[in-house]
């Protein structure tokens, strides 16, 4: 029988793989990603509140992704007191400040005990121990983000910025998030064309070292330019400043792909195309902002 001639041969022909060689679908990852960062940067400019909202939304997903996760491998968490808490401690740490961030974190704590310890006994203690692990991976981290807003004004506003006059905090946690998108787009970039060298193979086959030097140069590119720019420091501090950033972005990035090997997921759901769900994009902000908040405190406190 001679070959199909024309369209029929070339309809029989294997389709190329539309998805990159890192796993994504980078359309609907970049849509999404600049969607994310706009609403997140309108917010912190001209609607403190309604940030610190976003946040809080953001902490009470990224809680109920995990626990879903966990329930699967056979541990049921204290849900309502972890996303009472998630919902809270963004709004404990705008207009409380550090202090009443940890006051809230503690509560949380024995409120998940006291809620778990009502329930019966089977399972009490992974289930309290789980709980607690996620209050403290996802909400309490993820609430340092906020603390530049309240330390920045010394006094935290309910509607627009006083006097139309943004403060540093402001620029401060702006830098932070694009330094994180930063570390993502060049390693991505960067892993995807050149990566052959794995970083961590039995945890995060995909990233490379490659990568994570296109991170780290990217990365003190937009840290140099921000500092100089945008915070009115040192051109060096931008550098500092990147590079804890990138190595604070690739910890969290690795420690939830660690949970995620033993939890036995991909991703922790598929809400956001292109991305997975929300922990895989929170993941390295949860670790960047504790760092990030050091970080300028430290050279603060020395000038």
């Amino acid at each position: 029988m001679t070959e199909p001639a024309g369209w029929l041969h070339r309809l029989r022909q294997p389709r190329p793989n539309p998805t990159p060689k890192a796993g994504r679908d980078l359309p609907a990852a970049i849509g999404v990603g600049l969607g994310l960062l706009a609403a997140v940067l309108l917010t912190l400019f001209f609607l403190p509140l309604g940030f610190v909202a976003v946040v809080a939304g953001f902490a009470c997903l990224g809680v109920w992704e995990v626990s879903r996760a966990l329930e699967g491998y056979g541990i049921k968490v204290a849900f309502t007191p972890l996303i009472i808490a998630s919902a809270a401690l963004p709004f404990v740490s705008y207009f409380g400040g550090l202090e009443a961030l940890l006051y809230g974190a503690v509560t949380g704590a024995f409120a998940i005990l006291v809620w778990r310890s009502a329930e019966h006994a089977e399972g009490a203690a992974p289930s309290i121990y789980a709980s607690a692990f996620i209050l403290a991976w996802v909400p309490f981290l993820l609430s340092f983000a906020i603390l530049s807003l309240h330390t920045g004004i010394g006094e935290s506003t309910i509607g627009l910025w006083p006097g139309g006059q943004i403060p540093q905090g402001v620029f401060q946690l702006m830098t932070m998030l694009l330094l994180v998108v930063a570390n993502d787009t060049f390693g991505y970039l960067v892993g995807a064309s050149l990566g052959k060298h794995p970083m961590a193979p039995k945890i995060s086959p995909k990233k490379s070292w490659e990568g994570f030097a296109g991170s780290v140069a990217g990365a003190v590119l937009i840290g140099v330019l921000a500092s100089v720019f945008f915070l009115d420091k040192p051109w060096w501090f931008g550098m500092v400043l990147a590079i804890g950033m990138v190595g604070a972005a690739t910890a969290g990035d690795l420690a939830e792909s660690m949970v995620k090997r033993e939890l036995g997921v991909k991703d922790m759901s598929s809400i956001l195309p292109g991305h997975g769900g929300v922990m895989d994009r929170l993941d390295s902000v949860l670790f960047a902002s504790p760092v990030a908040f050091i970080l300028f405190h430290v050279f603060e406190s020395a000038h």
